[in-house]
């Protein structure tokens, strides 16, 4: 990739020498539909060569600003030279030797640094898989299994996404794809609303009365009427929801969401797949509300885009016998090393607070924005993790499905990388060392792409 320079005096990305999708992507985009098993729809033709921090290359020579992070995974971002390193160093001394079945000094090394940034106090502990939907899988397993089988059932949020996997789908109610044609599911999972303040499912205009509203529905018709408290497990929930819409519930909904779950003795699974290891200006989201869960979820960030997932919990929750779960690859001692280095990098390179800063400058810009043009409904968002509802009619709040597609299109056409969530929500997920300046040029192209398809709705 040609060098880039993002200080205030030269932003040069992105760079268009061939509208894309150029030759050499079309070819390889061929080739795949012949091989690939067609269960995954892309969001526009992107072929990727290579990347170097914030900026992508593709395979015929065009440059884009990656607001995406490779779906919010490279938060330190592209080939960072010391997490590149530290997985040549552990490459060349061990490539695997199952952590379930003997022991090796990288996992514990990671797992110290884990437990320090760990949103929770007192003793803890970690299991170890490869990917989210992994470590959704374990935090099931670890909360029906922490009761021996005494609470069979789980409380999952409409409008989540948990993974793909048997267990995790049956959490998992964003799309109706997802679910379709795989039932019989997990059983026992219910399924209640979410406190989303833009589209309150109770009708409700105030934020924090909308998650009342859900914490009374839980109580009184969940918890009142069929589900028996004493025989629930866990609530499992993301603190800002992803695929459902990037949507931030209100202030007032995880420390009663908290103080419900203390009652009736359920365990809070807080999923911070995609909100966590700095997305949101702290290492975890829930921290944002000062409340500490019972068993976090952890992949996505966590090694740089090298397969890793984790189950970090209370070390009183973490008691599932000997042989009762593993992982032949979880903890593989290269993505141990490389997560090594990403907590090391963020830390050490002030990406928790360049998180925070960039992504309150972006929501201020979009929310400027939101004051000019009615297509914008809603701007929210914490950190790097930021949404832009985009409506057709704000009175009716209509999505405005078409014209998000088309914004992303543009966008892409024009090299800057930003995909979708939920009915109509433009996602802004930046690699948490985005400089500013190289963000604000992204953010030109999308709110000038913005401002067109509201003057073709009008």
């Amino acid at each position: 990739m040609d060098r880039v320079e993002t200080g205030k005096s030269t932003v040069e990305a992105p760079r268009i020498i061939v509208e894309p999708p150029g030759p050499k992507a079309r070819e390889i985009i061929e080739r795949d539909s012949r091989v690939l098993m067609q269960s995954f729809v892309r969001w526009y033709p992107l072929v990727v060569k290579t990347g170097r921090g914030a900026l992508v290359e593709d395979v015929d020579g065009n440059i884009y600003i990656d607001f995406n992070s490779g779906l919010a995974v490279l938060n330190v971002g592209h080939q960072h030279p010391r997490v590149v390193e530290a997985i040549k160093r552990q490459a060349e001394k061990l490539l695997h030797y199952s952590l379930t079945d003997f022991y090796y000094e990288e996992i514990v090394e990671l797992t110290e640094k884990l437990l320090e940034i760990a949103p929770m106090g007192g003793g803890k502990k970690v299991f170890y898989g490869n990917s989210g939907a992994e470590a959704v899988e374990a935090s099931l397993k670890v909360a029906r299994g922490h009761f021996r089988g005494s609470r069979p059932y789980i409380i999952a949020f409409i409008g989540a996404f948990h993974g793909r996997t048997f267990g995790a789908m049956s959490l998992t109610s964003s799309k109706p794809v997802q679910r379709a044609g795989f039932s019989p599911l997990l059983p026992n999972v219910v399924h209640v609303p979410y406190p989303y303040p833009y589209r309150c499912p109770f009708g409700a205009e105030e934020p924090e009365e909308c998650g009342d509203a859900v914490i009374g529905f839980l109580e009184d018709w969940v918890f009142g009427k069929y589900v028996p408290p004493e025989e629930t497990a866990a609530i499992v929930f993301e603190p800002i929801q992803g695929e459902g819409g990037y949507v931030v519930p209100p202030d007032n909904f995880f420390p009663k969401l908290r103080r419900l779950a203390d009652k009736y003795g359920i365990l809070l699974v807080d999923d911070e797949v995609q909100a966590g290891m700095g997305r949101t200006g702290k290492w975890f989201a829930i921290q944002h509300w000062g409340v500490e869960p019972d068993l976090v979820a952890v992949a996505k960030g966590i090694a740089s885009g090298l397969p890793l997932g984790a189950v970090i919990g209370r070390s009183e929750v973490m008691d599932l016998p000997g042989g009762s779960h593993a992982s032949t690859f979880g903890g593989n001692p290269v993505s141990a090393a490389a997560a090594s280095a990403v907590i090391d990098v963020i830390r050490e390179e002030g990406l928790l607070e360049n998180a925070a800063r960039v992504g309150e400058h972006l929501v201020k810009r979009f929310m400027e924005l939101q004051e000019e043009v009615e297509i914008v409904g809603d701007v929210r968002g914490k950190g790097l993790m930021i949404g832009v509802e985009l409506v057709r009619d704000r009175e009716t709040k209509e999505p405005a499905r078409k014209e998000v597609a088309n914004i992303l299109e543009r966008c892409f056409k024009r090299g800057v990388l930003v995909i979708g969530a939920g009915l109509s929500t433009i996602r802004l997920a930046p690699p948490l060392s985005i400089p500013l300046e190289l963000a604000d040029r992204a953010a030109d192209i999308i709110i000038e792409e913005i401002r067109r398809a509201e003057r073709e709705l009008r």
